[in-house]
């Protein structure tokens, strides 16, 4: 199943160009629309095919026509900006009916013919019924034979039927990435974290240029076809995905709410669509900009004549259109899917817990397995759910706003802007919540990756936002914010202005990547590496959309040829990181020991993530404790509270009930434990780790044999070492709240030593001397 999804992406990226042994060739189109002011002739159905193989040409078209008289066509073909044929035709010699002669009203043309001689597809190069997305256009000058003045003009998109936008291809892609999510789950959940950030890191990168290309998509420039049918590949990232029976439902509510919904693909029998792919003259822009002021919505309004009206789409309609979905619609097709999404990740993490539960009773898993995942699988689901809003964020920006300049009903709007505040608001509130954690974890610890990493539930819950970043640049998910921000913006509010619109997203795509290659944020060179060639072909992406807007008046050839740029430039990039993140994810699904591919960190986070599932002996735990690395449980209390955090002056435990300190203490072995250790309070050393052991001018201090007085000292009510270690001298009493007394402080008789003037002596805490961080 995985290796076919590559291969079925590979051949359609291949093959789409390349003709079939048995297929018809045939050059057709399906819209005709005016390029001159006073034209006399509009037509609102236009459906003209050309089979080379027997020379004939079919005609179907309802027209208005204010001609009259007999009158002579100048045909011009343009292949990507090149004029490849110019043939004038007489309609009376052809005897083509309601052409010869013209007469005013309504014209109604359903013909067949064929042309006589080889000379006319001689001419037409083989390569225009092969090229997939033929970038072409048919202009026809109507002359009148009379006075020899130029009457009307029209002109007409061609398309050969050959497209690179194939369902195999978005398919491919978005197995790919779901897998590479999946697979970071399962071998978080195995204790992998190493690979599972990095799978994590580069699927969610990899989601990230899907919906990057999605955006080109949307962009309201004049897109070349292969362009346009590209980045259709990837509209499924931004939940555009037409089923029949959801867009009954959407027209349905609609209407319920207030609204009128669009009825465009009803009407493609009398109604000319052209899908706009290449820049007018000045003329022709005036006569579209008034077009799209009389008509709001082009199929719907009663200023619109069927029988002269042609309708124009363009930006994130031609999106629409494109994937046989009305505009109307579309806000509720994208909102619809990111609702379904969620809801089954929901029930999908609800029913992995409900099986694993069951292997474990069962006894075909250890029980071991999954333990962190099974004994705080709501918190998990918290963080997967928060990683969620992260993925669908750009795709709510850009259908909410959107959403708001159209203003398809109330109840839409309504829903438009609750989704956006509120997804907007809680991934703010959640990146300053992890710029506290970091920043109370440089101040207490001179490390942000000790509180980021070292709990359990922070990881869980806050991760998605840091991971991927090393520990010191754990910031840097609110500049990705902000961009996503202002990028989707752009993308919804700009559609009149494709100009402002593509010069925008190019100072975007570059303040990211002038940031990210001065930063280098990600955890290591790999990932930094994958991440900055996005961002690379990102920026050629935006720099490719402003010669798309003609900005610059070049030749229509330019604007061909940077299309087939384009699309051999980004086809060959997503399928170099969809191998390389099929690889790693195969890797870590059938490696016993994934974690071997990577280098570990560098900001040493895995020092700090440590399981409480692996705390299995009481040395274990009082290794723990001794390092300042206190595990709670997942029903414990949590380190990213302000009120419970961790600091170097108290190191504050949580409240302790009335149990006995032997009951926090005893080994996993100890008869008559009530609780496991994965669900107690982890033991308490008894050595407040906030103070030195043997501060400077101390007796223990000199003390040949210190280790001996720890060990064997008894508990006579005064301050001695190991006094109130119940393991030690069999004693079952509670730990005594004293320690953390100034009497505490100053054990054995040595003089009080203040917390400040020992850092001032070490300058730096306990645990910070034995992890290498001395500074």
């Amino acid at each position: 199943m995985l290796f076919p999804s590559l291969h079925c992406l590979w051949m359609a990226l291949v093959l789409a160009g390349l003709p079939s042994a048995g297929a018809v060739r045939v050059v057709e189109s399906k819209s005709l629309s005016s390029c001159q002011a006073d034209s006399k002739f509009t037509a609102s159905l236009f459906n003209v095919a050309f089979t080379p193989d027997n020379r004939s040409v079919s005609v179907d078209a309802i027209g208005v026509s204010s001609i009259d008289g007999n009158v002579t066509a100048e045909i011009e073909v343009i292949a990507y900006g090149y004029v490849a044929v110019r043939q004038t035709v007489d309609p009376c010699k052809l005897k083509l009916s309601g052409l010869c002669p013209m007469s005013t009203g309504k014209i109604d043309l359903t013909s067949t013919f064929q042309l006589k001689g080889d000379d006319i597809v001689n001419r037409v190069p083989g390569i225009t019924y092969t090229v997939p997305d033929l970038d072409g256009i048919v202009r026809v000058y109507i002359n009148s034979t009379k006075t020899g003045t130029r009457v009307a003009c029209l002109q007409a998109s061609l398309s050969n039927q050959k497209t690179v936008y194939q369902r195999g291809v978005g398919w491919a892609t978005a197995v790919i990435a779901g897998m590479g999510l999946v697979a970071s789950a399962i071998t978080s959940g195995l204790g992998h974290s190493n690979t599972a950030a990095h799978i994590a890191a580069n699927a969610l990168s990899l989601f990230g240029y899907f919906q990057a290309q999605a955006m080109i998509g949307m962009a309201s420039a004049n897109l070349p076809p292969i362009v346009q049918s590209w980045t259709q590949n990837f509209e499924w990232s931004m939940g555009i995905m037409n089923v029949g029976f959801m867009q009954t439902i959407f027209t349905w509510y609609q209407r319920a709410t207030g609204g009128s919904p669009a009825s465009l693909l009803s009407s493609l029998s009398t109604t000319s669509v052209e899908v706009q792919k290449r820049s007018l003259d000045a003329v022709d822009r005036l006569l579209m900009r008034a077009h799209h002021q009389l008509v709001r919505r082009a199929n719907n309004d009663g200023a619109t004549n069927a029988l002269s009206a042609t309708t124009v789409v363009r930006g994130i309609k031609r999106v629409a259109f494109h994937a046989g979905i009305e505009s109307t619609n579309l806000f509720m097709t994208g909102l619809a899917f990111y609702i379904i999404f969620v809801i089954a990740v929901i029930l999908a993490v609800a029913i992995f817990k409900g099986v694993c539960e069951l292997c474990v009773r069962a006894g075909w898993f250890k029980s071991n397995k999954f333990q962190e995942f099974r004994h705080g699988w709501k918190t998990v689901l918290k963080g997967i759910l928060f990683r969620l809003t992260l993925i669908g964020y750009p795709q709510m920006v850009v259908l909410c706003l959107w959403e708001v300049t159209q203003r398809d009903s109330a109840s839409e709007v309504v829903l438009a802007l609750s989704f956006f505040i509120g997804m907007t608001l809680t991934l703010s509130w959640a990146a300053l919540k992890v710029t506290r954690i970091a920043k109370r974890s440089v101040t207490l610890h001179k490390n942000p990756a000790y509180i980021l990493y070292s709990d359990p539930v922070a990881l869980n819950k806050w991760g998605f936002l840091y991971v991927q970043f090393r520990a010191t640049a754990y910031y840097f998910i609110v500049p990705v914010l902000g961009y996503t921000l202002v990028k989707g913006a752009f993308i919804a509010l700009s559609q009149g202005n494709a100009v402002v619109q593509a010069v925008a997203l190019l100072l975007i795509e570059l303040a990211l990547l002038v940031a990210a290659s001065i930063l280098r944020p990600w955890m290591d060179k790999k990932v930094n590496i994958f991440n900055l060639s996005i961002a690379v072909v990102n920026v050629l992406n935006a720099i490719f959309l402003l010669f798309f807007t003609n900005v610059f008046n070049l030749p229509g050839i330019v604007n061909g040829v940077m299309g087939v740029i384009f699309f051999v430039v980004n086809a060959v990039f997503a399928l170099v990181i969809l191998v390389l993140v099929l690889v790693s994810t195969l890797y870590a699904i059938f490696s016993k020991n994934p974690d071997t591919r990577y280098q570990p960190m560098r900001d040493d986070r895995a020092s700090f993530t440590k399981s409480q599932s692996q705390l299995n002996t009481e040395l274990d735990a009082l290794g723990a404790t001794a390092r300042g690395h206190l595990q709670v449980p997942y029903k414990g209390r949590d380190l990213d509270d302000d009120a419970s955090t961790y600091s170097s002056a108290s190191f504050a435990r949580a409240p302790h009930d009335t149990r006995a300190a032997s009951d926090h203490l005893a080994p996993p072995s100890t008869p008559g434990l009530a609780q496991p250790m994965a669900e107690r309070e982890p033991p308490l050393s008894p050595v407040d780790p906030s103070a030195p052991l043997y501060p400077h001018g101390s007796p223990m201090s000199h003390d040949p044999d210190p280790a001996s007085r720890y060990m064997y000292s008894g508990y006579n009510g005064s301050t001695q070492p190991g006094s109130d270690l119940p393991l030690l001298h069999g004693s079952s009493h509670a730990v005594s709240s004293d320690r953390r007394s100034p009497d505490y402080q100053g054990r054995a008789g040595s003089p009080q030593v203040s917390q400040a003037s020992y850092r001032q002596q070490t300058n730096s805490s306990p645990w910070q001397r034995g992890a290498g961080y001395d500074h």
